[in-house]
């Protein structure tokens, strides 16, 4: 087995659900989303062409970031397929950061949410942020996800860095990730791309597909179809007769 994702473009309507949905469910800091995009227009008016890529981890079978790590705190897990991290064995030297070719994992140089823990100063109302945390029992802060913790911490530790693991501990109850469920569209599908009969090998057999710089040998797990095309607004048509100069 070996999860991958397919995203279609020309499905996908650059709304976000997909990077809210994964902020939410794994309580990442202010300014990381392991869930990200890259939005690029080009062209000159009137021929301008926008375009939208949501990216995360593409949890690639050559990944430079597990190559790169002395300690193995960043691996493969030989049952998933997946590119996961353990902060235990992290000393934070971001050799992962640097190898990685597509900017998706981050570095927590401070512990994340800590303003959350402060007593002194009040928050919303009466209550001072930890206050509201222990008042609706998070952790780190009061969106803190506990589920999340069944694979990963819930608050990442300072001095290690983070990113996607394609919602590992929802893959283990038979769900699919965070993101996949937030799209409005249905632009993603997730399943196992080793297998020739799956949804996921399906589409991509159907419409071809590629992955993010393929060419640097990572052999990524995230696969695009198609492209990304907003549609134009709708220009009703004017009844005959009627001047079109008015």
């Amino acid at each position: 087995m070996g999860y991958g994702m397919v995203i279609d473009q020309q499905l996908c309507v650059g709304c976000a659900a997909c990077t809210i949905a994964c902020k939410i469910e794994n309580n990442t800091p202010v300014g990381f989303n392991w869930c990200d995009k890259i939005t690029r227009t080009s062209g000159k008016f009137p021929a301008v062409r926008y375009e939208y890529i949501s990216t995360m981890c593409n949890h690639c079978d050559n990944a430079p970031c597990v190559k790169a790590c002395p300690t193995q705190a960043m691996y493969k897990n030989r049952d998933t397929g997946l590119t996961l991290h353990d902060p235990k064995k992290c000393i934070g030297c971001k050799a992962c950061i640097v190898n990685c070719p597509y900017g998706v994992i981050s570095f927590n140089w401070e512990r994340p949410h800590k303003d959350w823990a402060e007593r002194d100063r009040l928050a919303e109302g009466c209550f001072s942020p930890r206050e509201m945390v222990e008042e609706v029992g998070g952790e780190g802060s009061p969106h803190g996800n506990p589920e999340r913790g069944t694979t990963y911490p819930v608050v990442r530790p300072a001095g290690t860095v983070e990113k996607c693991t394609f919602c590992d501990h929802r893959l283990a109850k038979g769900l699919a990730p965070a993101c996949v469920d937030a799209c409005p569209s249905g632009a993603r599908q997730f399943g196992d791309i080793d297998d020739p009969n799956s949804e996921v090998s399906k589409l991509v057999a159907k419409h071809g597909g590629r992955g993010l710089r393929e060419e640097l040998g990572t052999r990524p797990r995230v696969i695009y179809i198609r492209d990304y095309k907003p549609q134009r607004r709708f220009e009703p048509a004017r009844p005959a007769g009627e001047n079109q100069g008015a």
